[in-house]
């Protein structure tokens, strides 16, 4: 059955995936809010410079909203339900891309929710109003928000959201914030003040959080500068748009991740108000062991499931993490190993042996002091040689990066046959990073896939069962990937297949639950992330990490 196809995902396919973001502050993908949901988006699109021409929302692979201009700001009537929807830019230059916000959408209390001002409250002029609503019993949502001033309707706006400033005299007032439904009803929030007369008070308020990017359920501490005129109070109240904050301005980040709009507002002057952004990401543990090995030529459904073919595979997808949104890069081979080692396909010759002095993997562990080796199948200690018996050399790509094979004293500390690793497990001194390349007998490329399976097992799992750093408590990381799908499957450029992490520090048993596209330049930038080393190259470094795959 051929795959179906969203609008926003045709426009993602023709658009030029470099250098354009869709940011959307809320609401977070994979939470659970109310009707109507308010929608907050900013787009850039660096690579062309004419820029962002509008913006816009699907809901189930439905347009339901567009804007002009590269900012997104409305509320969106949705029944009780689960909802796929996506925000997409679309520049001048015919790009496009696009954000996806998976949502749970339960039914809410009507009414209206006045931020600020407060009621009974003292407050400068001009007197700033926020507030939003929502219509529960009405499946069309809130239509407008208005404010009456001692019951004088003095603003209207259309939509579920209000965020307007009334210069006011001083003196006292009953203002009244209402909102409208589509169905013909109505309800309303009294805001009762007190306006002072202007002269000494709050003028602005910036406020600063360290750190700015925090890990799920890290911590930052935020703090607020108030400037005003006369004697005037520098105390705020603070509020997050997710996870919690202090009196005192300590802020605790939710479970997941999230881009939080963190604000302070003066208890002199609730319209005087700062905001400052943090954003909330899962982390990929540190580790001083990663192995990777690397099989050849599977689809996800023929592997995934097959116990048949992949027993031991299956089981060790049971027990560890399993990416179902995965795919290669290109058809065939060489091109796949390439983007796992320098973020680039480079060339897609299965027969190429050129050497390539390209930024990569190897350079950066080689800079940072990491250590590493290859062991491979069927070649001595320093090979950087072509195809010899049932090794080939473009299953291996270190043998064709320049920082190795333009060395032969590196190479030969760096590259080493596969009986080494047995050795190694077994007194303990793996390197940091090991990239195994099974042959060709054993890595289903020639031989069968109940072949590679047993190889799997028998020489690198069953192995690391036995090593401490794999051992509950360790740092251990086992990645099993393979280069390519099927060539009956070109989904986004190599066919889905099926990476799987084990180890301590990845949640057991974990199915990706996001919609998240990874390709193996997100397998490089998460190793390079669990090895402490920064700015992955090439299009590693702005691939989506695999974080949600480990334990936070």
């Amino acid at each position: 059955m051929k795959p179906f196809l969203s609008l926003a995902f045709i426009s993602f396919l023709a658009a030029t995936p470099a250098m354009a973001d869709v940011a959307v502050s809320s609401p977070a993908t994979g939470t659970t809010v109310s009707s109507p949901v308010h929608y907050t988006a900013f787009a850039s699109s660096d690579s062309c410079s004419k820029g962002v021409a509008s913006i816009g929302i699907y809901v189930d692979y439905r347009r339901v909203y567009v804007t002009p201009g590269a900012r997104l700001n409305t509320s969106i009537a949705l029944n009780p339900g689960t909802y796929h929807t996506v925000v997409e830019e679309w520049d001048r230059c015919g790009n496009a891309s696009d954000t996806s916000v998976n949502l749970r959408v339960v039914a809410g209390q009507s009414g209206v929710s006045v931020r600020y001002p407060a009621n009974n409250s003292t407050v400068a002029s001009p007197v700033r109003y926020v507030a939003s609503a929502r219509a529960s019993t009405c499946a069309k949502g809130v239509s407008a928000m208005g404010i009456y001033v001692n019951n004088r309707r003095v603003y209207v706006v259309p939509g579920a959201s209000l965020n307007t400033s009334l210069p006011l005299n001083p003196g006292t007032y009953h203002t009244v914030v209402e909102e409208w439904d589509g169905c013909g009803g109505a309800t309303i929030t009294p805001v009762n003040l007190n306006v002072q007369s202007t002269g000494p008070g709050i003028s602005s308020i910036q406020v600063a959080c360290y750190p700015a990017v925090v890990a799920v359920n890290g911590t930052s501490s935020c703090h607020a500068t108030v400037n005003g005129t006369g004697a005037y109070s520098s105390s705020v109240r603070w509020f997050a748009s997710d996870g919690s904050i202090t009196p005192a301005g300590f802020f605790n980040a939710p479970g997941s991740d999230a881009r939080v709009e963190v604000t302070a507002t003066s208890t002199q002057d609730s319209g005087k108000t700062g905001t400052a952004t943090i954003s909330v990401q899962s982390q990929t543990p540190a580790t001083k062991h990663v192995v990777v090995v690397m099989e050849e030529n599977q689809s996800y459904s023929s592997v995934v499931g097959n116990t048949a073919s992949w027993p031991n595979l299956n089981n060790l997808i049971a027990n560890g993490a399993l990416p179902t949104h995965y795919f290669g890069n290109t058809h065939p081979s060489i091109g796949n190993y390439f983007e796992l080692t320098t973020g680039q396909i480079l060339t897609n010759n299965d027969n190429s042996t050129q050497v390539w002095n390209v930024d990569n993997i190897a350079r950066r562990m080689l800079a940072a002091g990491v250590s590493f080796r290859i062991y491979a199948e069927g070649v001595s200690r320093g090979y950087v040689g072509g195809n010899t018996g049932a090794y080939l050399i473009r299953h291996e790509p270190f043998a064709m990066l320049s920082d190795i094979a333009g060395n032969q004293q590196v190479a030969y500390q760096h590259i080493w046959p596969f009986s080494q690793f047995a050795q190694d497990v077994a007194n303990g001194t793996l390197p940091e990073f090991a990239y195994i390349v099974p042959d060709v007998n054993d890595d289903a490329h020639n031989g069968s896939p109940y072949q590679a399976d047993n190889w799997l097992q028998s020489n690198v799992v069953a192995r690391l069962y036995n090593s401490s750093a794999f051992a509950p408590g360790g740092d251990g990381l086992l990645i099993v990937d393979f280069d390519e799908a099927f060539d009956s499957d070109a989904r986004y450029g190599g066919g889905q297949v099926s990476p799987v992490f084990w180890g301590p520090t990845v949640k057991p048993g974990y199915r990706q639950t996001s919609t998240t596209i990874y390709q193996h330049q997100s397998m490089l930038r998460t190793i390079m992330q669990a090895l402490q080393l920064p700015n992955p190259p090439g299009a590693a470094a702005t691939a989506p990490s695999m974080a949600e795959f480990f334990k936070q």
